[in-house]
């Protein structure tokens, strides 16, 4: 570090490379924003620290309300574990609802004979939902053949019937292999 730099910082570990361009007070207000973002609180519980852990995270706050072949609804509710900093559903806790929500969607269709692979995930973010709001979470197949199946899901908030999230899911049908 040349001496126009402070001391290390929270940012600065033996694995990380910072510019010599940078000023120490770009690092200064870099550091204050990502420990205002939780990116150095470290302390995970236990429980989570297993594969697909915020998928199990978030499956506590979903409620199922209605599965018919083809479609599924179920409502989220928004907490504090699945909310970002500024208050509403996390995005990841979106994405992970929309996976879970969509497989299960394909699911009603696909036969247990074929495994489904997560090809494709887009969601778009129109709004966001606050804290403690109830999301209702809609999901359709809208094409499913011998190959691919195709889940839309949608967001909404429940007081207000109002989009708030839109993701469409493409899943490839895959054969279970006999071992």
């Amino acid at each position: 570090m040349d001496e126009n730099r402070s001391a290390p910082t929270l940012l600065e570990s033996k694995n990380t490379v910072i510019s010599e361009k940078l000023s120490a007070d770009s690092i200064i207000k870099v550091n204050g924003f990502l420990k205002s973002m939780g990116v150095f609180n470290l302390t995970f519980p236990t429980q989570y620290d297993t594969k697909d852990s915020f998928s199990e995270l978030t499956r506590n706050f979903i409620k199922v309300q209605h599965i018919h072949r083809g479609k599924i609804s179920c409502i989220v509710s928004v907490k504090p574990p699945i909310m970002n900093f500024y208050g509403s559903l996390h995005g990841g806790a979106i994405g992970a609802v929309a996976v879970r929500v969509a497989t299960a969607c394909a699911r009603t269709i696909v036969g247990k004979d074929k495994e489904l692979f997560l090809g494709e995930l887009s969601i778009s973010y129109l709004s966001g939902a606050p804290r403690d709001a109830e999301v209702i979470v809609n999901a359709s197949v809208i094409r499913s053949g011998r190959n691919l199946s195709v889940v839309t899901v949608d967001f909404r908030l429940k007081d207000s019937e109002k989009l708030i999230y839109i993701s469409h899911a493409t899943f490839y049908h895959m054969p279970v292999a006999n071992l």
